[in-house]
């Protein structure tokens, strides 16, 4: 007689193929453009699965979480500057939220090609807080 416990312990998931590897660690970096979560999601259900997939969706990460700071700095910062020059600020801050937004989506989207091709992709700017 088998022992029920032994039989719904789950089996570890297969690793990723090379092709899967690059396709789930190119998907980590356009998922950028929506925010950080297809980043987040990607690397906690993959990083076991495919090294190219851990190592990429820890830089788009680390990266999207660079990004969410930017924002909510600039979302602080705008509400005691735009009290204080009396609404001035509130254009200023509208641009760089804008600016912060544009920046995301084209170093997400060059991440995505490069390492669609087959390399590798470092952001030019991101606090590594996930190693």
């Amino acid at each position: 007689m088998t022992d029920p416990a032994q039989a719904a312990q789950p089996q570890p998931a297969a690793p990723l193929t090379e092709a899967e590897d690059k396709q789930w660690a190119s998907f980590a970096h356009l998922g950028g453009i929506i925010g950080f979560l297809p980043s987040l999601i990607i690397w906690l259900i993959f990083k076991d699965r495919g090294p190219k997939t851990n190592v990429e969706a820890k830089e788009a990460l680390n990266f999207q979480i660079t990004l969410v700071i930017a924002h909510v700095a600039n979302f602080v910062l705008g509400i005691v500057l735009t009290a204080v020059t009396f609404g001035i600020w509130a254009l200023i801050q509208t641009l760089l939220t804008f600016a912060i937004w544009v920046v995301g989506i084209i170093f997400s989207i060059i991440g995505f090609t490069k390492v669609n091709a087959g390399g590798s992709y470092r952001y030019p700017f991101a606090l590594r807080l996930i190693k």
